[in-house]
């Protein structure tokens, strides 16, 4: 009988410790930070498995991951048939259909940085960034030749604005690409890049929670490049990913008149440079990864950084 009793002690003292981890834990975790993370969680799928969001349906709570186009749904927006090849020895082509709220393929668009849909790829460790814009069929499909130039897990980001709304929207998924990988993370920050012949320089500094302005400056053997092309609709663009889940940050440009400080324009007759300025707002303290494209000479050069964000 002692033992039964001792038994009976010990499962009584268990209980109570349990319950109070539980009250505990629901103290120290707020129920929206919950539900925050519940929004922001995607499928990820296998190497060689179903390529298709659509066979992955989104929650019908998913958001657009706090503004960083996590979300394959958002406001009645969703992705649906992303496909692609589904390794690197293959060619094809990268597909997508953004279907509204009523379930329907969406086939009006406004323009924004003068495309309709603006296709971001890029491998989780932020290697093999592309900025891509496909074409739409008169159902609503959009599509752009492919070929995978590496292995591993890719987020895709599909940024547009539905006429319906007239506002921006970012919506993405994941695809898996089979085949051996090599991870290329960012190992530091780094504030200057060289691409086709070309330097280039980023000032400023991102601080969490704020706006902050960066400054691109590009040169070519020294001297100051003032002969940047615009390129949707401002004398460059510039995508910012945080490291680890790659949420999706807005970058807008200054919007002076055709000055040397990167003002937006449509007029391909003007040049500029060789500065280029933006201003940008990290949501949370970490480390981001940049990427600025130019044109000169009707050729578009990538720069990539990276920038922490205190």
């Amino acid at each position: 009988m002692r033992v039964l009793t001792r038994l009976g002690w010990y499962g009584g003292l268990l209980a109570a410790v349990f319950a109070v981890a539980f009250i505990t834990a629901g103290a120290v975790v707020p129920a929206e930070t919950v539900r925050d993370w519940t929004a922001e969680t995607d499928d990820h799928h296998a190497p060689g498995a179903d390529q298709s969001a659509a066979a992955h349906p989104p929650a019908a709570t998913a958001t657009a991951g706090g503004g960083l186009g996590l979300a394959m749904a958002h406001d009645g927006y969703r992705l649906a048939e992303l496909t692609a090849p589904v390794a690197t020895d293959q060619d094809g082509a990268l597909s997508l259909t953004v279907l509204g709220p009523d379930d329907q393929p969406v086939t009006d668009f406004e323009t924004a940085h003068e495309q309709e849909l603006h296709l971001i790829v890029v491998r989780q460790d932020g290697a093999h960034f592309q900025h891509v814009h496909p074409a739409r069929d008169a159902a609503g499909e959009w599509h752009i030749p492919w070929r995978w130039e590496a292995a591993g897990a890719y987020r895709v980001f599909a940024d547009f604005v539905p006429a319906a709304t007239g506002e921006n929207l970012t919506l993405s998924s994941t695809l898996q690409v089979a085949g051996e990988v090599t991870p290329d993370p960012a190992a530091g920050e780094a504030a200057t890049d060289t691409v086709g012949g070309f330097e280039i320089d980023l000032d400023g500094a991102l601080t969490a929670g704020g706006p902050a302005t960066l400054t691109a400056t590009v040169t070519r053997d020294g001297a100051p490049v003032t002969d940047l092309e615009p390129y949707l609709g401002a004398y460059g663009h510039l995508v910012a990913l945080r490291q680890g889940d790659l949420g999706y940050l807005h970058v807008h440009p200054h919007h002076d008149d055709h000055t040397a400080a990167g003002g937006h324009t449509s007029d391909h007759d003007h040049t500029g440079g060789p500065e280029i300025v933006f201003e940008a707002t990290a949501p949370t303290p970490g480390r981001y990864l940049l990427y600025l494209d130019f044109q000169v000479d009707g050729e578009v050069h990538t720069a990539h950084f990276v920038v922490d964000a205190p």
